[in-house]
């Protein structure tokens, strides 16, 4: 658990020394893979082990637009706190360290959650930057909104087949329209309006880059917000 502590700490004070961005990485990987060891399954059940994936996956993601930005310190900065905020949360998560159930223990479900979480960390950087491109009107943020949101998007669509193949093996049905399921139908759907509509030229620039920031807000509320107002079968 000390592992899980000294992330935030290295995310937090990378913004003055840089070096401590990767090193805050290479613990969290350390504390998800030990973590996986000793439960002797895939860590990701429920807000502490989501929230800590989501946050490795965002700084690692980060990695090949940091290099694309020519080394933008601000950029690093902003996935920096974002993490670390995410780490924090889920320090705040009691651990789900009990036995999972047969339905669980399926490679579906590995993938359909993997791939969620995977989607989700693009979401977040494709909004951060689309919030650099909003304040500095650099062409290049909008561009690396889009491929991230792209490939994000076609995470995520693999983590809905994979999540209906699961649902189907469990319970005998692709879809089960609980609130979870809905509002993922809802954040495909947003981000399939986004990919569509920057086909067109009037919606390149400031319109589009506004969709795929208000689109990272529906990944949160899928997420989080949904488990925590709502009822449903999912724990994440």
């Amino acid at each position: 658990m000390w592992l899980s502590l000294a992330v935030s700490p290295c995310y937090i004070f990378s913004l003055w020394w840089r070096p401590l961005l990767p090193l805050g990485l290479l613990l969290q990987l350390i504390y998800l893979t030990t973590r996986g060891l000793n439960l002797e399954r895939l860590p990701l059940v429920g807000p502490h082990d989501t929230l800590t994936f989501m946050a490795a996956a965002m700084v690692a993601f980060s990695i090949p637009f940091y290099a694309a930005l020519k080394r933008h310190a601000r950029f690093s900065n902003a996935i920096a706190l974002l993490a670390a905020s995410l780490t924090i949360f889920a320090l705040f998560s009691k651990p789900h360290n009990t036995p999972l159930p047969p339905v669980l223990k399926i490679i579906w479900f590995e993938l359909h959650v993997v791939l969620a979480f995977l989607s989700y960390a693009l979401f977040g950087i494709a909004a951060v930057l689309g919030f650099f491109f909003l304040k500095e009107k650099e062409k290049t943020f909008e561009i690396l909104q889009y491929k991230a949101i792209l490939v994000g998007y076609c995470l995520f669509s693999l983590s809905m087949i994979f999540g209906g193949i699961w649902a189907y093996l469990a319970w005998g049905t692709y879809w089960l329209w609980t609130p979870k399921e809905l509002w993922t139908a809802i954040l495909w759907l947003f981000y399939s309006l986004y990919l569509h509509a920057r086909l067109h030229q009037r919606w390149m620039g400031r319109p589009s880059v506004l969709l795929g920031v208000a689109g990272f807000c529906i990944v949160m509320f899928t997420y989080l917000g949904v488990s925590l107002f709502m009822k449903s079968s999912h724990t994440f």
